[in-house]
């Protein structure tokens, strides 16, 4: 029978970490691209189109530029931590759970 061991289980604490703060660096990333993506449009429609002038109040154009870029931090976000986590599934697995073949 295998047994975990402490370094085991720091080095998987580690590359947990790693995988977790590169995805929310990642999220980051495309929540300020995203931001910037809606608020141009959003606020130039404001100016521009008498149907956003008369409906299209300041809350609601806040909430329609931060629910874009909360959506794109937590979408990219999973598929960060997503792609990691296939990428590195099997690498560092014992040998017993890497034998996936049904007898």
């Amino acid at each position: 029978m295998w047994t975990v061991t402490r370094a085991y289980l720091d080095q998987r604490l580690a590359a947990a970490k790693r995988c977790s703060r590169e995805a929310a660096m990642a999220g980051a990333k495309a929540a300020a691209v995203a931001t910037v993506a809606a608020a141009v449009p959003t606020l130039a429609s404001v100016r521009m189109l008498p149907w956003a002038r008369a409906h299209l109040n300041p809350t609601g154009q806040a909430l329609i530029i931060s629910t874009v870029a909360g959506m794109a931090y937590f979408i990219v976000a999973d598929k960060t931590i997503l792609s990691m986590a296939r990428k590195h599934s099997f690498d560092d697995a014992p040998d017993h759970l890497k034998n996936t073949s049904f007898h």
